[in-house]
């Protein structure tokens, strides 16, 4: 059955809150015009104007893994409505600053810093939420709207900026944004969300940020999708930075003709969202986006390497599809490879990197524009990125195969263990293994020492006991007694209880299991 590329929007809490979303992503893009405009007035230096994009980023790349470790401990829900009403504050706030002529350098930044607080709150759990507003059909259809609702906002939203400042004044923009944030939080409020199954509470903040980072490093295919965003961000995010300067240099427009290839962007946008549903029927997700970066290459290339503003407005069409049909099949990858346990805080690390590669690529990139020139600027990273994708396709695939991250409880029951203080838990697995079976066992069990890993464990092995032959001894380590209750009732998965059967029946009949807590020294008399 073929899944429209509209079909998310079928649904209504998914429609509600993209519509929201739109507006709010205008309203975002309008208000950075504003922002800037209004330090400007101000007399700001241009260390100032620069603070700026500093403002609005920095706290999104320093708190967004510890707020989604939030995601994950916390209703989502709630810590969407928390930080929303960070943003609607930072907004409200700048629109009276701006409206009492009250404003200075200092608290236009604070105010920034502070919305920007929110979106790092609400970023991972938006992502998260998607599996559970559609179905797991429809993700990657999700993915792609969600493409087309940033893209478009991106092109709409500087146009409107400007002419709210040339009519008004920059608190137009501030209370536009204000307004598109009051819109979002009204449908997250009547969002009836399902409660968290959690049957041992929440976990400790800074427990959760450290078992996130511990399922992201023992998880290689989510780690292999974060390579292949980090090789394309990186070396096509130059675009989005210098754009402005060719629109000025070669290209001699003014605002605009900026706003048009803004636009045209835009529009290349939601024409990718009509293809790509269609491309993914006729070709894998690995040979889409080698094709999606070989014709992002061609076009970024062809912005400075002709005069056309016909050629190039064409060109920016083919960026806009080819961007979100990459940043969309990653995305709906990332997100179908992870259970709802751990969901919001692995996608920090997708947004860290998303926010992290754009902001580096801008320097990089920038800085060569400044020493050599716009045309290498954008050429050499071009051919880089055609390159990295070849090599990345061959050494780094996608999967289109479907992983089960649903919940599962395979482990046997843990034994009743009183006042363990905190300890350390060593789980041993004695296991009898058939000697013509050995080989293969310890292929699958591999799998299983990664799954061990991606719940909870610090530390993991596998040991041929030589004494006695044909014996099998697994060793595992975790934190705490807690940690280990976690992985026995809320971090299994389907798919690590198909690779612990596989294993199993490698075996001669059940392994015998044994807990061990760490014996802390007696304290001195």
């Amino acid at each position: 059955m073929t899944v429209s590329a509209w079909a998310p929007l079928r649904r209504s809490a998914f429609r509600a809150l993209w519509l929201a979303q739109f507006a709010s992503n205008i309203g975002t893009w309008a208000q950075t015009v504003g922002a800037q405009w209004l330090m400007g007035d101000l007399g700001g230096t241009a260390l100032q104007v620069a603070l700026v994009q500093t403002a609005t980023t920095l706290p999104v790349f320093l708190l967004v893994v510890p707020f989604g470790a939030l995601g994950d401990i916390l209703d989502r829900r709630h810590v969407l409505l928390a930080g929303q009403a960070l943003m609607l504050a930072g907004a409200g706030g700048l629109m009276l600053l701006a409206g009492t002529d009250s404003a200075t350098p200092a608290r236009l930044l604070g105010f920034l810093a502070l919305m920007a607080v929110g979106q790092a709150l609400s970023m991972p759990s938006f992502q998260a939420i998607q599996p559970e507003l559609v179905s797991r059909e429809e993700i990657p259809q999700a993915a792609l709207l969600n493409g087309v609702n940033m893209n478009v906002g991106r092109a709409i939203g500087p146009a409107l900026g400007g002419l709210l400042i040339a009519s008004v004044g920059p608190e137009a923009t501030f209370g536009f944004n204000t307004v598109s944030f009051l819109g979002v939080l009204i449908v997250l409020a009547r969002w009836r969300r399902p409660a968290d199954n959690r049957p041992l509470g929440a976990e400790h903040i800074a427990t959760a940020v450290r078992t996130g980072a511990r399922y992201v490093g023992s998880s290689p295919l989510f780690r292999r999708v974060l390579t292949r965003l980090t090789l394309f961000i990186v070396f096509g995010s130059g675009l989005w930075a210098l754009l402005p300067a060719i629109a000025r240099g070669p290209l001699q427009l003014d605002a605009g003709g900026y706003g048009v290839l803004l636009g045209s962007v835009g529009a290349g946008a939601i024409g990718g969202a009509f293809i790509v549903p269609k491309l993914l029927r006729l070709m894998s997700k690995n040979r889409l986006v080698l094709y999606a970066t070989l014709v992002y290459a061609a076009a970024t290339s062809t912005s400075v390497l002709t005069g056309s503003v016909a050629l190039v407005i064409v060109a920016m069409l083919f960026t806009g599809a080819c961007w979100i049909a990459t940043l969309s099949t990653f995305n709906a990858s990332a997100q179908i490879l992870l259970p709802a346990w751990t969901r919001a805080r692995a996608l920090s690390y997708y947004q860290l990197i998303l926010m992290g590669g754009q902001a580096l690529g801008a320097v990089v990139w920038g800085s060569i524009a400044d020493a050599y020139g716009l045309r290498t600027a954008m050429i050499v990273p071009a051919v880089a990125m055609v390159v990295l994708a070849v090599v990345a396709t061959r050494w780094l695939p996608l999967i289109d195969r479907p992983l089960d991250v649903s919940p599962a409880t395979f482990w046997g029951e843990p034994p009743q263990i009183a006042d363990t203080a905190g300890r350390p838990v060593l789980v041993t697995v004695e296991w009898r293994v058939p000697t013509e079976n050995e080989r293969e066992f310890v292929d699958a069990m591999q799998r299983v020492g990664r799954a061990r890993r991606r719940t909870g464990a610090t530390m993991w092995g596998l040991f041929r006991d030589t004494e006695k032959p044909g014996t099998m001894l697994e060793t595992f380590t975790v934190a705490t007694w807690q940690e280990h209750l976690r992985q026995h009732l809320e971090r299994g998965t389907v798919v690590d209880q198909a690779n612990y059967e596989a294993a199993l029946v490698l075996a001669e009949g059940p392994p015998q299991v044994r807990h061990l807590l760490y014996a802390e020294p007696p304290k001195p008399e």
